[in-house]
């Protein structure tokens, strides 16, 4: 069975939601093209920003095996995220609920 965690990136202190909309858009390129494996272990992104502590974020589902290494891509990105807690899984079925957008590969 699949498992995945949730991976939420949050934005600088202040960021404004497109500026870190456009620093996640960098992010995700730059991931595509230098480690397009562990892009590919990305099964979802939540359908709306949230908010973390006053700061705005987004979640994304990611398979489990692969979730550090896309955390440690967006730390040295400059991108900050939430700790993973890798008690907290999920199936596919709980990725796919109607808060999260499946990403297509």
């Amino acid at each position: 069975m699949d498992e995945y965690l949730c991976l939420t990136f949050v934005g600088n202190a202040g960021e404004a939601e497109p500026a870190f909309k456009t620093r996640l858009t960098a992010f995700w390129t730059l991931l595509l093209r230098s480690q397009p494996d562990v892009y590919d272990a990305v099964f979802a992104e939540a359908r709306a920003f949230g908010s973390e502590a006053g700061r705005v974020s987004r979640a994304y589902m990611i398979e489990a095996s692969a979730a550090r290494a896309v955390r440690e891509a967006a730390t040295a990105a400059g991108v900050e995220s939430l700790e993973l807690d890798d008690n907290d899984v999920y199936t596919k079925y709980e990725a796919s609920g109607s808060d999260w957008f499946q990403l297509a590969h």
